[in-house]
């Protein structure tokens, strides 16, 4: 699913995640401890799961956000978003989402889940002002430090 397209917007060019980006994606994990942190081996496996939806924004030729997820019959997970800490608030990670939303709507997506840490106050704002609602909360979720999880859907119609 990943579209070779390139937008800019915020600054940055939206496309595919290559393999070559889990370097750089590792990187802006460890800049962002309230994202999901994954080992680089497992960005490196994700790219292979039947219907991952994988994009990197790059700024100036370097990769500076991304967003994962997967899509499964008509249901579909955002499974780690994050943005370089200096890029955020400038739209970045809102068009990493707004792109991952337009295909997988385009290949029929009706429902997207995702999970926030609970104290991540600024993760659920942004994604309640795209239209996402909170629909339960999953006790010891995350790990490192062990915290629960906001868990938020969005309805896709159209």
């Amino acid at each position: 699913m990943g579209a070779e397209t390139k937008r800019e917007r915020a600054g940055a060019a939206i496309r595919a995640f290559r393999g070559e980006d889990v370097a750089p994606v590792t990187r802006i994990l460890k800049r962002t401890p309230e994202a999901a942190n994954w080992a680089a081996e497992s960005y490196s496996e994700a790219l292979s799961w039947p219907g991952v939806l994988a994009l990197v924004s790059e700024t100036e030729g370097k990769v500076s956000g991304f967003i994962i997820g997967r899509q499964v019959a008509d249901e579909a997970e955002v499974l780690n978003l994050a943005v370089e800490p200096e890029r955020r608030g400038k739209g970045e990670g809102g068009e990493l989402l707004k792109k991952a939303l337009e295909e997988l709507r385009a290949s029929g997506t009706r429902r997207v889940f995702l999970e926030v840490r609970e104290s991540n106050e600024t993760g659920i704002a942004f994604y309640a002002k795209r239209g996402f609602v909170k629909t339960g909360r999953r006790e010891g979720y995350y790990r490192e430090p062990e915290e629960a999880a906001v868990v938020m859907e969005l309805k896709l119609t159209g």
